[in-house]
């Protein structure tokens, strides 16, 4: 199994890049019998945002999409191990061990994964996702002058281990204003606000992939979108809804549309 779905655009490409983190759901078989049989395939995932996603290549848009659990190991977390947020949530680690409810994962129900298989799990998954991420952003920006990474993710209304309250329909993420110019922020936020429930920052700022390439000064910019799974999913949210998933998917081109428009204005 490749670490790493890669979409080349479908039409002349642009100075976006998409990273999909969350929506694998492959166990390599050494790893899988270690999980709990019954907590398998993963709430967590981010299911379906790849397939959300799917007009990204239409607009010339390259996507980046995992293909390996988050269980396995977390894309989007710091891999020293400093925690995104200290406002008592529960913050699920780069190798977890619980999922978002703090149910144990493991057959053993183990507290920690081993230090030394956190270093080999890092070494095989995580640092080559960074590192193309970071090839790809390169490689774009030398052609266009500057890049956005938009990094996908899609959580459960209501998980409450992390909050008290139902989540907002979107949720922005943008490191508190750091990690990308001021006039990309606007120009998302006035668009998600069309019809939606949109916070900026709250719960979520962004993990450790928006933190880390978010590099403003650098004409590198990121941005977070954590949605509520309702948008594009039935009420269970466990099935993809078409109808549901056209009307956001309408709201995301025309936020992308802009972006690309303020990137390639002056080209």
């Amino acid at each position: 199994m490749e670490l790493y779905k890669l979409i080349q655009p479908s039409v002349k490409r642009v100075p976006v890049l998409l990273s999909i983190p969350h929506a694998g759901t492959f166990f390599p078989s050494n790893l899988r019998d270690e999980f709990k049989e019954e907590l398998l395939p993963p709430d967590d995932t981010d299911w379906f945002v790849d397939q959300l996603y799917d007009f990204a290549s239409s607009l010339g848009i390259t996507v980046i999409s995992a293909n390996y659990s988050r269980w396995i190991v977390d894309l989007n977390r710091n891999p020293n191990a400093v925690p995104l947020y200290n406002d008592g949530r529960l913050i699920t680690g780069l190798c977890p061990s619980t999922d978002f409810l703090g149910t144990p994962i493991y057959e053993d129900e183990r507290v920690l994964v081993e230090e030394k298989e956190t270093v080999r799990r890092t070494k095989l998954y995580f640092e080559p996702y960074h590192q193309k991420i970071q090839d790809l952003m390169d490689d774009l920006k030398a052609e266009f002058g500057s890049v956005l990474l938009w990094d996908c993710h899609s959580i459960r209304r209501i998980v409450p281990t992390i909050s008290a309250d139902a989540f907002p329909d979107l949720i922005l993420g943008s490191a508190d204003g750091t990690s990308a110019d001021s006039a990309f922020i606007s120009a998302t936020l006035d668009v998600l606000s069309e019809g939606f429930n949109v916070s900026h920052n709250s719960p979520f700022k962004g993990g450790f992939i928006t933190r880390r390439f978010g590099q403003p000064e650098n004409s590198q910019h990121a941005l977070q979108l954590e949605m509520s799974k309702d948008l594009y999913m039935d009420n269970s949210e466990t099935r993809y809804d078409k109808q549901r998933a056209e009307k956001i998917q309408f709201t995301l081109k025309k936020c992308l549309n802009n972006i690309i428009d303020l990137l390639t204005r002056n080209k």
